[in-house]
């Protein structure tokens, strides 16, 4: 099972603004602006460097990666692969066991984000 994608489907922006007009009643427009504010939002502080916790979900961070020498897979050639930001995502405890269909509700009394 490693590897594979379970989901049929991807979930857009676009379903995420209609789930939010279907489950608060605010009009498309509203939805919309609401759903890129949170976004937008997520983006700055990423982009300042900034560590995003969501509790219950997970924690997004940026870290640096320096500058590397790595090998071009065709001619094994050496290459140089510039320092860079990268996002990474670890999920929260909570959304680990929902994914395996554990019991999850002890987690969620606490801070059952440890991955810190």
């Amino acid at each position: 099972m490693a590897g594979q994608n379970i989901g049929k489907s991807t979930m857009t922006k676009a379903d995420i603004v209609e789930k939010v007009y279907e489950k608060i009643g605010f009009s498309k427009k509203e939805a919309s602006e609401l759903v890129e504010m949170v976004f937008n939002g997520l983006k700055d502080q990423l982009q300042k460097g900034e560590k995003v916790k969501i509790s219950g979900f997970g924690n997004f961070v940026v870290r640096g990666k320096n500058e590397r020498v790595g090998r071009n897979p065709q001619t094994g050639e050496q290459i140089k692969i510039s320092a860079r930001r990268v996002l990474t995502f670890r999920p929260s405890q909570v959304l680990k066991a929902m994914l395996n269909g554990e019991e999850y509700a002890h987690l969620m009394e606490g801070d059952e984000d440890d991955n810190d």
